[in-house]
């Protein structure tokens, strides 16, 4: 472990912990999010939730830009790959043993709080406006809605992804998931060393 890299010995600390309660089973995909605001809050959700990586996949929105300023440094943090399909994202999530639950006020999705979020899971989020595709209906492994109680039909999509990574976390605290790293010791420590060169 190169600690000659990191500029203290809290710094060091601080990376140890935040990496050992990162959570490599879950990931977020967000589909076509046009407001980078949106994107920027959503990493921040990410790291304060653990969630190490966010799957970007867009097929008709302009790629955003995402300045360290916004995310608050969060995109630092948070590893994101780009995919240019639906299907691409999908099977490559699956390749890694993910389950992949759509958010969508369809009939046929299931409220958030039925969902066990501490199995293998990528949640994907859509277009502010609107919502995901129906390649993303078609292809997910599910849908799930967060139920709601006034007049207005949905939340703004970082506010949406905050508040299900925040249900998944609470989850996972109960299941001790938080308690124990998620990666290898030799994962772990490569990370480590990773981290302490940003």
């Amino acid at each position: 472990m190169k600690l000659r890299d990191c500029k203290s010995e809290n710094r060091i600390n601080k990376i140890k912990r935040t990496l050992s309660l990162r959570q490599e089973n879950i990931r977020i995909v967000l589909e076509n999010i046009h407001d980078p605001h949106n994107v920027s809050a959503i990493f921040r959700s990410c790291d304060a939730t653990g969630v190490p990586k966010i799957s970007l996949v867009y097929t008709n929105e302009a790629f955003p830009k995402i300045s360290r300023t916004s995310s608050a440094s969060a995109k630092k943090w948070v590893y994101s790959e780009r995919f240019e399909t639906v299907k691409g994202c999908f099977d490559d999530l699956r390749s890694q043993g993910f389950k992949v639950l759509a958010s969508s006020l369809k009939d046929d999705s299931k409220n958030l709080y039925s969902l066990d979020l501490t199995k293998k899971v990528a949640l994907v989020f859509g277009n502010e406006h609107r919502g995901i595709s129906e390649d993303v209906e078609k292809q997910a492994d599910g849908l799930f809605y967060i139920p709601m109680n006034g007049m207005i039909q949905s939340l703004n999509v970082s506010v949406a992804t905050a508040v299900t990574l925040y249900e998944a976390l609470r989850q996972r605290t109960e299941a001790g998931m938080y308690s124990k790293p998620s990666y290898s010791l030799d994962k772990l420590e490569s990370l480590i060393d990773e981290w302490c060169d940003k």
